[in-house]
């Protein structure tokens, strides 16, 4: 069976994690991994089965062996490689955000669009079991038309300081997966949004600028409205959770726990806290995504996640930042030129 070769861009905790994956898959061939730095690598899997590993992302973009480039390097390069990539001729899946500035993102954007080449973007949560059979649900209209959608995202603890300085705040680092999420459970576009957000775990948030704790509520094209609720620190691990409420009923997603053990008595019942972070929760998630890609080129399929996905994400989580900061409700019509 044709493989479909890979080159990855960037080679911190997210890059291995693909790697990884793409070195277990029957469709996908790891062909080479670059990185500023590389000295991490040495004595590792990936220096023992990926044939190239360079200081030099061109080495990437360059090789006609390789057919696909997975950046997964810090979010200020991410536009600058898929511009790259897309006038090498080579597809592109791409961590999230696609860049922090929306004139940046449409030109890259364009450029794809311009080369012909599938482009994929790292919302992981839409190749979950349980959030993408809720959305199954909702499409076949078993609960009617959605009316209210809840999306509780809690992290189990607050990412270091070195790494809030250069996330871009909560909403475009944390929140952007849940505003993906509202869009990919409502079948709707959303045309207001409205923050209220506070430093409640940590006072270093926001000597950023940045904020720990949120609520955000959207209203969609049909009227159907959403509210998200966030933390960056859930002390009993990682929550969340989706709930669609419809007009003929509702469905919804817990928590995967630890395992699945209820113990029971006469004083008490006890269950397993949830699973304690992203990689541990989306463990299977992450494979289905990078297959899911891989079909999408060998096949010619539509992709599950593109390109817009990735923008119409982008502008929400510049709505909710305008929105925190100006404490009023804010239309997606004024950030479509609006960086952050």
């Amino acid at each position: 069976m044709k493989k479909v070769s890979i080159g990855i861009i960037g080679a911190g905790r997210i890059g291995q994690l693909h790697a990884s994956n793409i070195l277990n898959s029957s469709l996908l061939q790891l062909i080479a991994i670059s990185d500023v730095y590389t000295d991490h690598l040495k004595g590792t899997i990936y220096e023992q089965q990926v044939p190239i590993i360079t200081n030099h992302s061109e080495e990437l973009i360059n090789n006609p062996e390789i057919d696909a480039i997975f950046i997964c390097s810090s979010t200020d390069t991410h536009a600058l490689y898929i511009k790259a990539a897309a006038r090498a001729g080579k597809h592109i899946f791409c961590e999230k955000p696609v860049s922090f500035e929306i004139e940046e993102t449409k030109e890259a954007l364009q450029v794809v669009e311009e080369a012909g080449v599938k482009f994929q973007v790292g919302f992981n949560r839409r190749f979950d079991k349980h959030f993408r059979r809720v959305h199954e649900v909702v499409k076949s209209g078993k609960i009617g038309e959605p009316h209210i959608i809840k999306v509780s995202s809690r992290d189990p603890e607050a990412p270091p300081e070195e790494y809030v300085k250069r996330s871009g705040g909560m909403f475009m680092d944390m929140t952007i997966h849940d505003f993906d999420m509202v869009r990919y459970l409502s079948g709707s576009e959303v045309t207001e949004v409205s923050v209220n957000a506070a430093n409640l775990v940590d006072p270093m948030f926001g000597t950023h600028g940045d904020v720990d704790t949120a609520l955000i509520t959207l209203t969609f094209e049909n009227g159907a409205m959403a509210m998200i609720d966030n933390s960056r620190q859930a002390v009993y691990g990682y929550d969340q959770r989706v709930e669609v409420f419809g007009s003929n009923g509702v469905v919804s997603a817990e928590n995967e726990a630890q395992t699945n053990v209820q113990i029971a008595t006469k004083d008490s019942v006890e269950l397993d806290h949830p699973k304690y972070f992203f990689l541990d929760r989306y463990k299977d998630a992450y494979v289905e995504e990078i297959k899911e890609f891989a079909e999408a080129i060998l096949e010619d399929k539509p992709l599950t996640c593109s390109g817009e996905d990735g923008y119409k994400a982008e502008l929400l989580a510049l709505a909710a930042k305008r929105s925190w900061e100006e404490k009023r409700s804010v239309s997606l019509t004024e950030v479509n030129t609006v960086n952050i």
